[in-house]
């Protein structure tokens, strides 16, 4: 009987199933000291379960509203609306209707009451489903409160909460609803209190929205409201906006909108120490709850009161170090090509690997750059790598100019991460027999892992690759190694620099870096190509690519006509890349050896896109390009004053860039190709542990970090807890965008892209490969979903190798991230495509199968 109605002081933390977030938020607020909350009681859950628990119309419907899709909106809007007048119709049980009744006794029937909906699944750390249910204001009298509580239940099926619980992944079935009965305020002001600033996410700026009346008319957008920022006890901005509308409570019930006096209209809401005062309970709050909250205020006579709290689950996390030093974090995923969140497995094995102070948030990593900022020749240094990020040098600028990181005096000098550009001996002998002991040392090194790791099982294994993870360090930082590809890289920013200024033409280094030897993964692009042409003749084969839709689709392929020679090529390629994926960085992500359905839908573009032998054309033209465009330069550069001596200079640099550039790619491709031994080795004693009950599937290992994995398969120990709130926090990690830097305040600092004299409407981004194309977009977020036809332009988010054999069926590149080196942007110039990336929201502001213009050599994007 109790646990029909509760009141806020008889909640406690454990009751959300039974009061919703809301309701059980306001619990919390009610006991914190000197917290002035509108008392009020909670119809729990166990009574909207109740009244529809005799009623099978209600669940059959519920089943058919389960197996709609969130696309599906006018059956959802038919089906739900069926539900509300199920529940509008249901009778309230007489026992929820007395214990209503005991509650409106004691705090006073004849009051004015707001009635709120609380659901299960709002106002949670990882999901705030705000706005979706609905709330009722200046409610009076008994039976007004109990139509508007049905009304609520109903409000559970708007077709908003609906397809927003379909897209958040929420089971319908397990959805409840409880409604809250709260004390009406009747304020002179109202409004929302962030205590982290929403727009910029920085944690020490409080950020308050005021208008006058009821929180309402701000909520809806009815109204523009003063916005005031606190930072450490002072107001540091002030913003009054022309409020023309309030809404206030009527007498007899309900709400009017009144018309604000001209005079009043531009006054300011809150008196300074108003807003100080409610700053403070902000923070107050804040702290209670462990996490920066979004409270809704009220004021009247003198005094706040708060009536409702919940947390900002919009904020990107900060990553965790327990210091009061001001620290910048840089995102590793911008520099990487792969921004998508990893596994606690896939972030194990990177930290393992890298030398740089680095940091976890939102499944994401971050390095710690706050050492380098804090002296002249680190910030130098920094800059100068940055060059190719305008993004980022402009928001460590920024940074810089904020004077957030001081600096410490010269012979404290902070170490120095990584080397800047200038600092390689680019002049050594330019010998082309370095890149192939370089790339013979690493295939032998990886055949002798493949054979040792064979015979290593249980604890042993996870000793034996923390060892080999030495051995992968040492050749992804051989200085040698290093030395090759920064010496191409200043080869090019030499050229491009020396031919702009002694002829006038720009980046003619993409031209030059055409079809260049050693380029594992623009060759891997070609190979996918030479598959096509072993299939292309065999139609039967091809019949069956088109309807397979299973990763075991290679065991049928040999009983078609010509299908043991399809399955020994689609093999040949798999032993050489199987070991690659989009993401390829997070040890856990599929790669194509385990998925290689993934690689079918290429496969039959290239067949579709392409003549025979289309691969070896590709690659020989632009082999004569690169060419001709030498010996035009060449020619160019004799006719001016010391002209010889130019040329000289010149030929010695594309060389250089020609011999080396490709070994760019190499060293991720050992480290993805000893991640894959690895892994086999990894999934081999997942499996003992699913035998032994310890693990449920083999993917639960990708939810451990190293060490933790290490102690599971010492002691065959696990709390299962662990892998389904990684799981759940995965989810939630997925949602968030991460930022290019984060300060140690959260906030988020962006820079921008400095360029006059472009089109009104282009988008901005960073050119990396010449030239202008025009073409259909085609936004691609996940590889398996690409189909291309010739000619069309890939528009995402971001590109790693994985991507790489989609390059050979386009004829321009936009991606949301990447700089000048990053992989994809020296795929593209080797393949001759005009790249713009580091366009913000590129997939959102361009629509698939709009007609844009790429222009490569300026940087901008045109929607024709």
């Amino acid at each position: 009987m109790d646990s029909l109605v509760l009141g806020f002081q008889e909640m406690d933390k454990t009751q959300l199933l039974l009061v919703g977030g809301k309701g059980l938020n306001l619990g919390e607020l009610s006991k914190i000291k000197g917290i002035h909350v509108p008392e009020g009681f909670c119809i729990t859950t166990v009574g909207f379960q109740k009244a529809i628990e005799q009623n099978e119309t209600y669940y059959v419907l519920l089943d058919r509203l389960t197996m709609l899709k969130a696309e599906e909106r006018a059956q959802i809007a038919e089906i739900s609306s069926e539900i509300r007048q199920i529940i509008m119709e249901a009778e309230i049980p007489s026992d929820v209707v007395q214990a209503v009744t005991r509650y409106l006794s004691r705090f006073g029937e004849e009051h004015a009451y707001a009635v709120r909906s609380s659901a299960t699944a709002e106002d949670l750390p990882h999901a705030s489903f705000a706005g979706q249910q609905d709330t009722y204001l200046n409610i009076i009298g008994k039976e007004a409160i109990l139509q508007h509580i049905s009304k609520c239940w109903a409000s559970l099926f708007t077709d908003r909460a609906v397809i927003y619980r379909m897209q958040n992944g929420f089971d319908h079935n397990q959805i409840y609803l409880s409604v809250i009965v709260q004390r009406m305020i009747f304020p002179q002001a109202s409004g929302i209190l962030f205590t982290a600033d929403p727009i910029t996410s920085n944690r020490k700026l409080l950020s308050i929205d005021a208008s006058f009346g009821l929180g309402e008319a701000l909520v809806s957008g009815l109204v523009s409201a003063d916005s005031y920022k606190v930072r450490d006890g002072e107001i540091v901005d002030k913003r009054i906006a022309a409020k023309k509308l309030a809404i206030y409570g009527r007498k007899g019930g309900g709400t009017e909108t009144k018309q604000i006096e001209p005079d009043q209209q531009m006054s300011q809401t809150l008196t300074e120490q108003q807003i100080l005062q409610l700053a403070r309970i902000g923070r107050q709050i804040e702290e209670h709850f462990g996490r920066p909250q979004d409270i809704e205020w009220c004021l009247a006579d003198d005094t706040f009161y708060i009536v409702q709290s919940r947390p900002i689950t919009t904020l990107y996390p900060i990553p965790d170090v327990n210091d009061q030093e001001n620290h910048v974090y840089l995102s590793v995923g911008h520099q990487q090509m792969m921004t998508d969140p990893m596994k606690p497995l896939g972030l194990s094995f990177y930290l393992l690997i890298t030398p740089a102070p680095m940091r976890k948030a939102g499944g994401r990593l971050f390095v710690d750059i706050a050492p380098r900022l804090a002296t002249p020749a680190g910030r130098e240094a920094l800059l100068n790598t940055m060059e190719s990020d305008p993004l980022i040098k402009g928001a460590l600028m920024t940074i810089i100019e904020q004077d957030f990181i001081k600096l410490l005096p010269n012979d404290q000098t902070a170490p120095i991460l990584g080397r800047s550009h200038t600092e390689m001996p680019a002049q050594f002998e330019n010998d082309l027999t370095i890149v192939s002991d370089l790339i013979k040392r690493n295939q032998a090194s990886i055949e002798e892992l493949k054979q040792n790791i064979q015979a290593k099982s249980g604890s042993d294994l996870l000793d034996f690759i923390l060892e080999d993870i030495q051995q992968l360090k040492k050749i992804l930082f051989d200085p040698k190694s290093t030395a090759v590809f920064m010496a191409a890289m200043n080869a090019t920013s030499w050229i491009n620099e020396k031919i702009n200024e002694w002829l006038g033409e720009k980046n003619v280094a993409d031209t030059l870096s055409q079809s260049v030897p050693n380029n594992i993964t623009s060759q891997m692009g070609l190979e996918l190509m030479e598959v096509a042409d072993v299939l292309r003749p065999n139609s039967e084969v091809i019949e069956y690519l088109r309807h397979a839709k299973e990763d075991n689709f290679m065991d049928d392929l040999v009983k078609l006509d010509g299908g043991q020679e399809a399955q020994d090529a689609i093999y040949a390629f798999l032993n050489k890349y199987g070991m690659r994926c989009a993401g390829e960085i997070d040890v856990s992500r599929p790669r194509w050896s385990e998925k290689p359905i993934t690689l079918v839908p290429m496969i039959l573009g290239n067949i579709k896109n392409f003549e025979p032998n289309a691969g070896k054309r590709k690659f020989e033209q632009g082999l004569q390009e690169a060419w001709d465009k030498e010996q035009e330069l060449l020619d160019r550069l004799r006719q001016l004053p010391d002209g010889e001596h130019k040329a000289q200079e010149t030929k010695r640099m594309i060389d250089i860039i020609r011999n080396f550039i490709g070994y760019r790619e190499y060293p991720k491709y050992g480290m993805v190709s000893r991640y894959f031994v690895y892994k086999q080795a990894l999934l081999k004693e997942a499996r003992q542990l699913i035998q032994a009950g310890v693990i449920h599937e083999q993917e639960d290992i990708f939810y451990l970090t190293f060490e933790e994995l290490h102690e599971v398969v010492r002691t065959f120990k696990l709390d299962y807890e662990i892998i389904n709130s990684r799981k759940d926090e995965y989810k939630f990690y997925e949602k968030l965008t991460p930022p290019r830097v984060i300060t140690s305040d959260g906030e988020i600092i962006t820079g921008k892209y400095k360029r006059e004299n472009l089109p009104a409407d282009a988008l901005v981004g960073l050119p990396v490969s010449s030239g202008v194309i025009e073409g259909r977009a085609r936004v691609i977020l996940n590889m398996e979903d690409a189909v291309l036809e010739n000619g069309d332009i890939l528009v995402t988010s971001f590109t790693d190798p994985g991507w790489t054999p989609l390059f050979v069926s386009i004829k321009g590149l936009v991606t949301e991230v990447g700089g000048l080196m990053t992989h994809g942007a020296v795929i593209a110039r080797e393949y001759g495509l005009p790249a713009v990336v580091g366009v913000e929201n590129a997939t959102k502001l361009i629509k698939d199968g709009q007609r844009i213009r790429v222009h490569g050599t300026e940087g901008y994007i045109e929607i024709l």
